[in-house]
């Protein structure tokens, strides 16, 4: 049975990554993005169809994260390697071209599956988003059929709804009464 993870601690991390420039590698750990939020997403397979409406996405939000203070972070179990040639390939022929943030690599499969979002029998990743606080803990979660992609002003709005410190009602947006506890 799948563990809930909203409201623990983020399971631990360290992962190679490809530069969003698409130029190096580096690693990213849970503990880089201390004092910060994280978006943290995983996707099925580098040199897909939905994969890149996504990530270019979350790459063309980067402004509004950064202003959240958040930092985001995409996952895969593909190779750094192959996520330094999907940087380096022309949109035009299905390459993602510069990012924001890096891709890291878990090749091991052991982070998406300590995230709950590995199809063992596939090997792959579901489209799970966790958002993590600035002192590690997750703050919300969702995961999608990999056949439909994922929505960034969703993520954002929740994303100020939990900075808001407030109780936020069904399609609360910035700058709306916050719900009074009685």
């Amino acid at each position: 049975m799948a563990e809930r993870l909203v409201g623990r601690p983020a399971p631990d991390f360290t992962m190679e990554t490809a530069t969003g420039d698409g130029k190096d590698f580096g690693t990213a750990s849970l503990a880089d993005y201390k004092g910060k939020w994280l978006v943290l997403f995983f996707y099925p397979l580098d040199f897909t169809f939905v994969c890149p409406t996504e990530i270019t996405a979350l790459s063309l939000a980067s402004e509004q994260f950064k202003a959240l203070n958040t930092e985001v972070l995409g996952v895969s179990v593909d190779s750094k390697h192959s996520h330094r040639a999907w940087i380096n390939t022309p949109v035009n022929d299905n390459g993602l071209g510069q990012l924001s943030f890096p891709l890291a690599a878990d090749i091991t499969k052991s982070v998406a599956r300590d995230y709950g979002v590995l199809i063992e029998e596939e090997g792959v990743a579901l489209r799970g988003l966790y958002i993590i606080d600035p002192e590690g803990e997750v703050k919300y979660q969702v995961v999608n059929h990999n056949d439909v992609g994922r929505s960034v002003d969703e993520t954002l709005r929740v994303l100020q709804a939990l900075q808001s410190g407030g109780l936020c009602p069904m399609n609360w947006k910035p700058g709306q009464q916050h719900l009074v506890a009685k």
